[in-house]
């Protein structure tokens, strides 16, 4: 039987963190075994939502199950599934098992059991050993024995957060998220808890809100999250590039056009309000929409009414706004580059994304997410961060944010790779791999650098390195020397916008 502390356990209110982690725990010391992971169903993927035993980063991997045969088995049967130490099907914790000294060791032993809820599969309990014979019959029918409080205490703690849900709808997505993995957005700090609590509140409404933060902290990720968790989530999400409109297109694809509007419009053509009518649109970088364009965007919000270029008639529209900007609007405002009455009636629930530096140890858990992706994209049986490459990335600035993550570590798995990594072996990146001294630079309040500023003399680096640095460099000023628009910095530095946007998410700065 299961030890006294998850009985007590089972009959005490306690937060489901804390009562689903002292599960994996006890489970850990009952078999004394290395790791031992509580891992929840969504759609085609297991996630894990308590762990003790594995790296930081291994909480932020998906793993999609088809690709992960031991998953796969665990979930297709009811009573417990033992891999014997010679087993060719590859093991998901390879080289993710904490306080191993030395090159990464392969797990030698490991057993499931399959965890139901209502009748339901509801995810899977994984446990691991790297020494063969850890678990032997005995071990496996006490596992079996003990998926039944293991059930129990996943329906509890499902139960408690449906009773503190009843007055917030659907909010038991965030609450039993331990790792909140939702399509991309991923995060357990404090930051991103308190901003999705109080989104949760706001989804509700039909309130318009504009997300605040810097580039690449994912703003279009919360915007779906918003849509998702509104009254209108089963309704259209129309997303709107609006640095990427030209000036002279911008109100034929918000509002549509008549034919014969102007040269080149054959046919009538609806707009991306009417495509959003019912739903959300989505109005990203909406600091760079022309001046024209926001005059008609403000009368559309006061009255709920459009019309298409070349026409007189009127259409009735009903859109929830959601917006973003990395963009200063106050300053714009005063710089007269927005209107202040369209800030006013964008902004009735502005919400600052907090930027990757501040979120602590999320870094960790979305470089393992980015890792496993890799990993799958690639083909490689197993790629996990030294102890001093999860250092490095704790103490890096993100200036680039979430985005510029993803790209340092799929740069880092493609070098891995490069250099003579084996497809079947266990891969570490260590910091050398991650580049990250060649791509720093201050975070985006750090005071802006002269326009004869010139990148400081180092050692030799290849020429891609200076160039990528030097482009960075020219771009930053542009937008410091424009209040951050990039339809003017583009200007400034002689490219096409479309051109200058492409160019700037190469460079991880968007």
């Amino acid at each position: 039987m299961m030890d006294d502390s998850l009985l007590a356990d089972l009959a005490t209110e306690l937060p489901h963190t804390v009562r689903l982690q002292r599960l994996v725990h006890t489970l850990q010391q009952r078999f004394r075994c290395g790791a031992v992971v509580l891992l929840r169903l969504e759609d085609d993927s297991l996630l894990p939502v308590a762990a003790t035993g594995l790296v930081r980063e291994a909480l932020g991997r998906r793993f999609v199950v088809a690709r992960h045969p031991r998953l796969a088995t665990i979930l297709a049967q009811r009573e417990p599934a033992w891999f014997e130490p010679g087993s060719r099907l590859p093991d998901p914790y390879d080289g993710l098992l904490e306080g191993q000294e030395g090159d990464p060791l392969p797990v030698h032993d490991c057993m499931g059991q399959s965890l139901y809820v209502e009748g339901r599969l509801w995810g899977a309990l994984t446990l691991d050993a790297l020494h063969a014979g850890t678990f032997d019959d005995a071990a496996r029918r006490d596992l079996q024995r003990c998926a039944l409080l293991i059930e129990t205490a996943v329906r509890i703690t499902r139960l408690e957060h449906e009773n503190r849900s009843l007055r917030m709808a659907r909010s038991d997505v965030l609450e039993q998220n331990v790792s909140l993995v939702e399509g991309e957005l991923l995060g357990r700090s404090e930051a991103i808890r308190a901003l999705l609590h109080e989104l949760q509140v706001v989804a509700e409404s039909e309130l318009p809100v504009l997300l605040l933060g810097e580039t690449g902290v994912g703003k279009e990720l919360f915007a779906r999250w918003l849509h998702r968790h509104s009254p209108r989530r089963d309704r259209p999400l129309v997303h709107v590039n609006c640095a990427a409109l030209p000036e002279s297109l911008a109100e034929s694809e918000l509002f549509g056009h008549a034919k014969g509007a102007f040269s080149g419009a054959s046919s009538e053509r609806p707009g991306r309000f009417e495509a959003a009518n019912g739903g959300t649109l989505f109005l990203d970088e909406v600091g760079e929409l022309p001046l024209s364009v926001q005059a008609k965007l403000l009368r559309t919000l006061q009255n709920g009414e459009i019309q298409r270029l070349g026409t007189d008639q009127p259409r009735r529209v009903d859109v929830r706004i959601i917006a973003a900007t990395n963009r200063n609007l106050q300053q714009s405002v005063r710089e007269g580059l927005f209107r202040a009455d369209l800030y006013h009636r964008l902004s009735v629930y502005p919400a600052p994304i907090p930027p990757l530096r501040e979120r602590g140890n999320d870094v960790l858990l979305l470089a393992g997410h980015f890792l496993e992706l890799n990993r799958t994209r690639l083909g490689l049986r197993s790629v996990r961060l030294s102890p001093a490459a999860e250092q490095a990335l704790l103490a890096y600035p993100w200036p680039g944010n979430v985005r510029e993550l993803e790209h340092v570590i799929s740069r880092a798995a493609l070098r891995l790779l490069s250099r003579g990594g084996e497809r079947g072996a266990i891969l570490t990146l260590e910091p050398e791999l991650l580049d990250l001294d060649s791509t720093a630079s201050a975070p985006p309040s750090a005071a802006p650098q002269s326009s004869s500023a010139v990148l400081p003399v180092t050692d030799p680096q290849p020429l891609r390195v200076v160039v990528d640095a030097c482009q960075r460099q020219a771009i930053r000023q542009a937008l410091e020397a424009t209040g951050g628009s990039w339809a003017q910095a583009a200007r400034l530095l002689e490219l096409d916008p479309s051109n200058l946007h492409k160019l700037a998410r190469r460079l991880g700065m968007k």
